[in-house]
Formats: C-alpha cells, sequence, structure tokens
C-alpha cells in the first residue's frame, strides 16, 4: 500500500492476467473483445481433445448409441409405439437406419482423425442428433453433451494439429487457432459442472435422500471404516457429490489449484464409470480436464517421448504458424471474427439459460418429467415404481379390459413422463382396433415414490388419456401434484423399519380425497394388514362385501388371496401402510438354511446317516446345469443358487487379468456383431436381400456369443433377426 496508486492499478491489472489470462481493458469495448476472442492460440490442447472425443464417440456408437443391438430397436414393420421428439419423425427401414449409423461412425472416426474435419463434424452431428431426436426414452444429459460438444466441434479449427488435414493441408497443420475455440469448450463444461451442483442444492439431495443406496456399493467400504452407513450416504455421497459439482470448475480454471481439481474430478469420474451405467461419459469428462491446462501442454508432454516415436506422435516443434482465423496486433478484425465474437456470447448465454427454463415447460423437470434433457439436473432424483395399471375401455360396447404395461413398447420410461405418456396413450388407440377394440379409452393408474417419499399417484387414474389435453406450455390436470407436505414422514419412515423383523416388509402409500386402491393380496403374503399413518380410510374387502372406516393409528387385517380396495374419505391427502409377511419366502429360506446345513455336514464328515435318494444331488449335482435333472422344486431351487453365488464370488474374487480378459472377451463379441450385423446391412442395400437360408446363417453367426455368457444366460432366446428382415420382406410386399 505503499506503492502510489499508478503502480498499484498496474500490478493489480497484472495480477488479474495472471488469474485469467486478460486485462480489464480487454473487455471495455466491442472491438477489444473481438480481439480477446480471436486471439492466436496454440491448437495442440483442442486437437489432442478432438481426437480423444472422436475416439470416444466411435466406441459410443456401437455401445449406448445402440449399434451391436440396433435391430432389436427399430423392428421394421412391428407394432411398436415409439417417443420421437417430434411426431413427424419416424425411424427409417432397419437397412438405412444401418447406413445412418455408418454415416455416424465415419464422422466419428473422421473427427477423430482429423480428415475432412467439417464434412466428418456434419456428418457426425446430422446423424446423431436425429437419433437423439428419435427417442426420448434414451435421453439423458450426457447424451446431450456429446451433441453440443459435436456442435461446437463443428465451428471450430480442432484440425489445425495432430490431423490427416494437415498433411493435406500445409497452411492448416500446427496453425494456431482463435482463443473462443477453448473458451466456449471451457465454459460448456464448467457449467456442467456447475450447474449440476446448483441443482444438487435441492433439499432431497443435501438431506441425503435422492442417492442414499449407493452408500451400499463396495467403492464405498474405505468410507464405511470410519463412518456408519448413514454418514457416508450424507456425507461422503451427498456432501462430496455436492462440494465437487460446486468447485470443479473453479478448482480446474486457476492455475494454482487445476492439479487437485484433475485429480479430484479424475477420481470422481472414475468412480461414476464403476457406480452407474453411464456408457462413456466418464471418460468423456476425463478428456476435457487437460483442456484447463496451457493449450501447449502437450508439446511439453510429447517431447518426452523417444525420438523414434516422433513421427507417429503429435508435434513438438516448430511453435505454430499464424492463421487467418486469428487477430493478430497489426491485422485487422473482419466479420467472420466479430459473428464468431457474437456466436459465442450467444452460446454460452443460451446455455446458461436453458437449465432454468423450465418455467416456459411448466416446471416439467422434477415429478413429472418433461423436456428436462437440457437441465444438468443429475443423479437428483431416484425413483421406485410399486403398482402399474393400464385400464383399456371400448367406446362402444363399454367392455373393460386390462394390458400388460410395457405392452407395444420397449421403453419403461413413459411410466415417468407426461409427454411420452400422452404418446404412449395415442399409439396404443391405434393398435388396439386391430384386436376388436373400438374406439379404446385408456387409463393409467402408475403409483411412484421419488427420493424415499410415499408411493402416490403421478396421474390422475380418472382421465382418459388418448382424449385428454396436453401442452408443454401450460399446467395439465392429469398429472397429479407431488404431495411434498408429507416428506417430513421420511424420517419416521426408518424408526418404523427399524422396529420391524428382518421376515416383515413395509410399503408406504399415499393417496388423493375421491380416490380409491384396488389391491390383491397374494396367497404367498400371510399377516397382510393395512395401518392408517394421517387421515381416514374406508377400507373394502370385496369377497365379504364389507366396509372398514379406519382412522390414524387403526389397522385391519387382510385376507390372502382376496381382492379389496382402499378409498381416501378424508378431506385431505391420506397416507398409511402395508404391513407383510412373504410366508412362502420366508418358509424357502428356512428350507435353504436346512439343506445348507445338511450339505456342509456332509462335506465335513459329521453326517453319520445316509443321505435320501431325493438329497443325492446336494453331493452330486453341483455341476453346471445338473439340478435340471433334480425331482425336488425345492432343492433344484438351491443348487441353482448355490451356482449362482459361486459365480457371483469368482467373479468378485478375479484378479486383474481375469477381469480384464472377461471385459476384453465381451466387448469383442459386442464389437463382433455390429461389424457384421452392418455388413450384412449394407450388402443388402447395395445388392439386395439373400435367400432366406443365407440370410439365416449369417445372422445366427453373427449371434454367436462368448461361452461364459451363453452358459450363464438367464433369458430366453432373443428374437431371430432372420425374421426383422423377413418382416420387412413381408411389409414390403403387401404394399
Amino acid at each position: 500500500y505503499s506503492l502510489p496508486a499508478a503502480e498499484r492499478a498496474v500490478e493489480t491489472e497484472s495480477m488479474l492476467k495472471r488469474l485469467f489470462g486478460f486485462e480489464k481493458e480487454d473487455l471495455s469495448s466491442w472491438h477489444r473483445l473481438v480481439c480477446l476472442l480471436n486471439r492466436p492460440t496454440d491448437p495442440a490442447s483442442l486437437g489432442i481433445f478432438r481426437f480423444l472425443f472422436g475416439m470416444i464417440m466411435a466406441i459410443d456408437i456401437t455401445q449406448e448409441r445402440g449399434l451391436s443391438h440396433l435391430d432389436y430397436k427399430y423392428l421394421d414393420g412391428a407394432p411398436v409405439c415409439r417417443f420421437p421428439l417430434f411426431s413427424f419423425l419416424q425411424p427409417l427401414p432397419l437397412d438405412y437406419m444401418y447406413l445412418v449409423y455408418v454415416v455416424m461412425l465415419f464422422g466419428a472416426v473422421g473427427i477423430m482423425l482429423g480428415c475432412f474435419y467439417r464434412l466428418s463434424c456434419l456428418m457426425f452431428i446430422s446423424t446423431y442428433w436425429y437419433i437423439f431426436f428419435l427417442d426420448k426414452t434414451a435421453w439423458n444429459n450426457h447424451s446431450y453433451l456429446y451433441g453440443l460438444i459435436g456442435f461446437q466441434l463443428t465451428f471450430m479449427d480442432a484440425n489445425r494439429y495432430w490431423s490427416i488435414d494437415g498433411l493435406r493441408n500445409p497452411k492448416k497443420k500446427n496453425s494456431q487457432v482463435p482463443l473462443w475455440n477453448y473458451t466456449l469448450l471451457r465454459f460448456q463444461i464448467f457449467i456442467v459442472y456447475f450447474i449440476a451442483g446448483i441443482k444438487k442444492l435441492d433439499a432431497d439431495w443435501v438431506e441425503g435422500y435422492s442417492m442414499s443406496y449407493l452408500a451400499h456399493h463396495w467403492l464405498f467400504d474405505p468410507f464405511r471404516m470410519i463412518l456408519p452407513n448413514e454418514m457416508v450416504s450424507l456425507l461422503v455421497v451427498h456432501g462430496g457429490g455436492l462440494c465437487l459439482d460446486l468447485s470443479a470448475g473453479y478448482l480446474l480454471f486457476f492455475d494454482a489449484t487445476r492439479p487437485f481439481g484433475i485429480f479430484f474430478v479424475s477420481y470422481f469420474h472414475c468412480m461414476n464409470s464403476q457406480l452407474f451405467s453411464i456408457g462413456m461419459f466418464a471418460y468423456t469428462m476425463l478428456a476435457t480436464s487437460p483442456l484447463f491446462c496451457y493449450p501447449d501442454w502437450p508439446r511439453h508432454f510429447f517431447a518426452r517421448f523417444p525420438e523414434i516415436l516422433r513421427p507417429v506422435l503429435p508435434l513438438t516443434s516448430p511453435p505454430p504458424q499464424p492463421s487467418t482465423s486469428c487477430v493478430y496486433p497489426a491485422s485487422k478484425t473482419r466479420f467472420k471474427h466479430k459473428l464468431a465474437t457474437l456466436f459465442t456470447i450467444l452460446y454460452l448465454a443460451e446455455q446458461f439459460f436453458l437449465p432454468y427454463s423450465h418455467f416456459i415447460t411448466q416446471g416439467y423437470n422434477n415429478w413429472t418429467n418433461g423436456l428436462y434433457g437440457y437441465s444438468w439436473d443429475m443423479m437428483v432424483h431416484s425413483r421406485s415404481h410399486q403398482h402399474v395399471k393400464i385400464t383399456y375401455k371400448d367406446g362402444k360396447t363399454g367392455d373393460v379390459g386390462y394390458l400388460n404395461p410395457g405392452v407395444f413398447t420397449q421403453s419403461r420410461r413413459w411410466k415417468d413422463h407426461g409427454d411420452m405418456l400422452k404418446q404412449y396413450a395415442t399409439c396404443l388407440s391405434r393398435h388396439l382396433p386391430h384386436y376388436n377394440i373400438s374406439d379404446p379409452e385408456i387409463y393409467f393408474d402408475i403409483w411412484v415414490s421419488i427420493n424415499e417419499r410415499f408411493q402416490q399417484r403421478i396421474f390422475d387414474p380418472r382421465v382418459n388419456i388418448v382424449k385428454a389435453d396436453w401442452s408443454p406450455f401450460r399446467p395439465n390436470p392429469w398429472l397429479m401434484p407431488l404431495l411434498v407436505d408429507l416428506s417430513p414422514w421420511r424420517t419416521k419412515f426408518q424408526e418404523i423399519e427399524g422396529s420391524l423383523d428382518n421376515q416383515t416388509e413395509i410399503v408406504f402409500i399415499a393417496d388423493f380425497p375421491g380416490l380409491l386402491l384396488e389391491n390383491y393380496v397374494s396367497e404367498d403374503l400371510g399377516n397382510t394388514s393395512v395401518q392408517v399413518l394421517q387421515g381416514q380410510l374406508n377400507v373394502e374387502i370385496v369377497d365379504e362385501k364389507k366396509n372398514y372406516t379406519l382412522q390414524p393409528g387403526e389397522q385391519k387385517q387382510l385376507p390372502a388371496g382376496a381382492y379389496h380396495k382402499v378409498y381416501t374419505v378424508s378431506e385431505g391427502p391420506s397416507c398409511y401402510m402395508y404391513i407383510y409377511v412373504n410366508t412362502t419366502e420366508a418358509a424357502l429360506q428356512r428350507n435353504f438354511t436346512k439343506l445348507f446345513e445338511l450339505q456342509e455336514r456332509v462335506r465335513n464328515g459329521t453326517e453319520t446317516e445316509p443321505l435320501p435318494p431325493e438329497l443325492q444331488s446336494l453331493i452330486t449335482g453341483e455341476n453346471e446345469g445338473s439340478e435340471a435333472n433334480v425331482m425336488d422344486p425345492v432343492v433344484q431351487l438351491f443348487l441353482r443358487r448355490q451356482r449362482r453365488m459361486k459365480e457371483v464370488k469368482k467373479r468378485r474374487e478375479a484378479n486383474v487379468c481375469e477381469r480384464l480378459n472377461r471385459f476384453t472377451v465381451k466387448k469383442y463379441y459386442m464389437l463382433r456383431r455390429a461389424f457384421l450385423m452392418t455388413a450384412i446391412a449394407m450388402r443388402n442395400l447395395a445388392v439386395g436381400l439373400p435367400p432366406l437360408e443365407q440370410l439365416t446363417r449369417e445372422v445366427a453367426f453373427a449371434n454367436m456369443k462368448e461361452p461364459e455368457s451363453e452358459a450363464n444366460s438367464s433369458e430366453g432366446p432373443p428374437v431371430p433377426v432372420e425374421r426383422i428382415w423377413m418382416c420387412s420382406v413381408y411389409m414390403k410386399t403387401v404394399q
């Protein structure tokens, strides 16, 4: 403070430049801002990110984008209900869908290699966004992020370093890129982290209800050594996730904190890759971290490699050459420089606005999800579904029936989304007339618990969704509100569950006045009762034709193997709980315990009496598949469980080499099927369909799996792909 004011100002400005890389004057006018955002910058870091992103997207196309199982998703001619963003979007015939994926794959590889870069970017993003808009059931935040990054790269000069375009055009090779290329990507990643942290300031996340089940994962075993499970959930899972998301962008931005930021986000994403099935998202975010380092870091990094590898490694020298994309001190700003600056400002403003634009779509982001894919609202809500019932009514005869939930569709996400439910009901109304159901009315009764609350209805079961009005821009009365006033009950749930024995199970229910729940108590469930927690209920036992009124604290035993109805007759919402014991499962567990004890006694020689013939398989029936020859069903189930537990134990105790081998074999067969099925589709487009016998052999060869997966497969056989192409041929013949 002893320095003169002018010198203190210069020192302050120097500090500003050291922290942020620019002076205060660079923001003082439009011209200075254009010069700043188009300042020449080393292309090295951007080129490395381009390569990594293209490689990751090429891998992602065969996995999460679905190339390896494309024929199961887009069934030609099959009566399938789909959920596109725009109703006019429909999938192409199966062979052409393979062609779309081939174009997207070539685009991703072109981005990776920097070969015909602009064309590759256009090939990738045009097909990617088509696939993305085609199916809302596959929407998630990280898939949205991939599309955004691909869109940004289309306008950038990311092919100026370590690219085939650079080898083809010396003017592009190792030439400088404008600063806005880095600014756009860095702020995009900052938004992903920071907005995700802001969204986690939600009370459910802060109080530890959103992802409490994660604390049981083996990754948190070290924390459970010093903390109880509840504190691991509250402090590590929820508290740690909140702090990391809020601070990650800042830690990565500044030089002093960047090493800590890279360490923590790397640890975070490595954990996420094991916790969730999120495809390549964790690896994509790992690839973005070096963008926050100095742009020339690859030159220093690859300079340490042996001289013999230099021809295939990125350039370490000479320094980058000038480029017309940048603004230099002696040059003038051009229209493209101003346009790039305007694009950067508008894009960033839009990205900061979209996560909070749900006032436009009437809050469709939490309870009744809608256009939520651009919110960065990641893992804030967990849901469980207790009951789903679809009722149809013939508009002419009045006949009432029920549909299997999920009929005519391959997705389950329609249960949580008002827009998808409307699309599903409309689709069902088109298919049911083929089954002699005229002018069908469709009613949905769906019970959901969000973040460990009561199970409650999400849609009004009295409304015919086919005729119901729906718009994302105004509230809809058939979307039931979340009963947030009952949220404090969650603390009491733990006390109630803690007072029960291990065999007793409980389900917490909340309902609206004037509605009823029709339920059936299976004969396997003994000692089932309903107890009122709040409000007033009227319980009707259908077979007995009797009604019982229950007040808070009162309980009613329910007969097994019979229907009952629970009416909410209070003025406000009611909440109650079902208490039951699965007597069949309990008896089975007792039998399993006895069989296990007997098996152990025989093995250690303490069993003196010979085993009866029906139990000889406890010793001889441990081999794979041998339980199928066992006559006693209890012994058969016991042996099957023993084999499954043995397989799980073997997987958990596998060493690194065995795990790597299992992973490699699995990925090999997945890529193998994707390649072979794509080759078949391209051949069909080029020369037409072959004879059915040949197609059957080709598809059977493509469907070949690794021996371990075939042995462990407990599901039924997949739909033969030759039938899909047969269906396609049949539909074309009919047309």
